[in-house]
């Protein structure tokens, strides 16, 4: 005998709250601008570590590159070292829009490890180059967290955030579009 669960109410309201926030929700424009430099920085710490992805993207200096995503709108140019700096510019060599509006499903799909539905516009070579870059360069969350509070310690966190991820990933898999919630196997 299948039971319910006794928060199947909140699995279901809960895409439906995420929606309506963020539809009706907007940030102070500073929040956005500031959560947008900071964005640049990680992206440019993480590209530091690859030696061939800051090479490839010094090969695509001054191409404009536009990310949207709902109203989020970031200008992006390569630089002549190969990182990334923020732009403001009109047109583009490079459009990427992602599809998906549901932050829930985006965030769903990350947590999978599925790469979100993207719309391309624009120049082809660039849009190889970028998806290398997402391919191929990987943030080494362990190697900075060791140079804070050394290599054991940085290790057995790691380890953890790596279960706690494992365990989401389960938990998302279980809650995919079809199954029911609280159904019994």
């Amino acid at each position: 005998m299948a039971t319910q669960s006794p928060f199947s109410w909140a699995a279901q309201a809960l895409p439906q709250i995420a929606t309506n926030l963020s539809a009706n929700f907007q940030p102070p424009v500073w929040v956005v601008d500031e959560t947008v430099n900071r964005l640049v920085l990680f992206l440019n710490h993480v590209l530091q570590s690859e030696p061939e992805a800051m090479a490839r993207l010094a090969r695509q200096k001054s191409q404009r590159i536009e990310l949207i995503w709902d109203r989020i709108q970031l200008q992006l140019t390569p630089t002549p070292a190969g990182l990334l700096e923020r732009g403001n510019f009109e047109g583009f060599d490079l459009r990427l829009t992602v599809v998906e509006e549901s932050p829930l499903s985006l965030a769903s799909a990350w947590v999978r490890g599925d790469k979100p539905k993207v719309r391309i516009e624009g120049d082809v070579q660039l849009a190889a180059e970028i998806n290398w870059l997402i391919d191929h360069v990987r943030w080494e969350a362990e190697e900075d967290l060791a140079r804070l509070v050394g290599d054991a310690a940085a290790h057995t966190l790691a380890d953890a955030a790596r279960k706690a991820m494992e365990a989401l990933r389960s938990f998302v898999a279980q809650r995919a579009p079809g199954k029911s919630v609280g159904a019994g196997a």
